[in-house]
């Protein structure tokens, strides 16, 4: 059990990489207040761990019932993640209307998208998900030791999102607007080879 703890913790914190999500935390919520921040830090986490916990649970089985491969969901992750890289370049978040925009400024609309999906629950956290449920072979111990593991990763998650505000102060203003367009280039290429990887791997089939 000790063996797969550790296993479960490392491959977890690899693919969800929560200190490379505190730079991207600091980019698409910039212009965020401190309050508001750190209630879309929280919202995000929670949320993410509610998916995370629930697909351990049946996302084997909806998957394969929708007949909905992991390339699949990643290739949209991808295109999802370009079009926000898109907007954290150029400076801007597009809304289709202007209620939308309304609405944006009044909720923590980047705690769900793109923060807790598809960032921290994304494609590679639901493969690897599957992958650790599989190895745990639905005995209960193995199962608490994999929620535990998944819930120590998110949590320092969250940690790494409070941090981003020192590091937005350090920064400034015209720093942090240097960040957040060089974050939405890499983001982009991110997104660029999600879709790339998936469409190998579907090629390969």
């Amino acid at each position: 059990m000790a063996t797969f703890a550790t296993t479960a913790f490392l491959t977890l914190f690899v693919i969800v990489d929560p200190v490379g999500l505190t730079s991207l935390f600091l980019g698409v919520t910039n212009g965020y207040t401190k309050a508001h921040r750190r209630s879309t830090a929280l919202r995000a986490t929670l949320i993410a761990a509610a998916i995370l916990v629930t697909f351990l649970f049946v996302g084997g089985p909806l998957l394969e019932y929708l007949g909905v491969s992991i390339d699949a969901l990643r290739i949209a992750g991808g295109l999802l993640l370009f079009k926000l890289a898109f907007d954290m370049v150029l400076g801007r978040r597009e809304r289709a209307t202007d209620s939308e925009e309304q609405e944006a400024h009044h909720r923590d609309d980047v705690a769900v998208f793109p923060l807790a999906i598809p960032l921290i629950a994304g494609p590679g956290a639901f493969a690897t998900i599957l992958v650790l449920a599989t190895e745990a072979d639905q005995r209960p111990e193995f199962v608490a030791v994999l929620i535990g593991a998944l819930l120590v990763v998110l949590t320092l998650v969250y940690v790494g999102f409070r941090l981003a505000i020192p590091i937005q102060r350090l920064l400034g203003n015209t720093g942090t607007a240097v960040v957040t367009r060089v974050l939405g280039i890499i983001l982009a290429a991110l997104a660029v080879q999600l879709v790339i990887d998936s469409v190998l791997a579907i090629s390969r089939m």
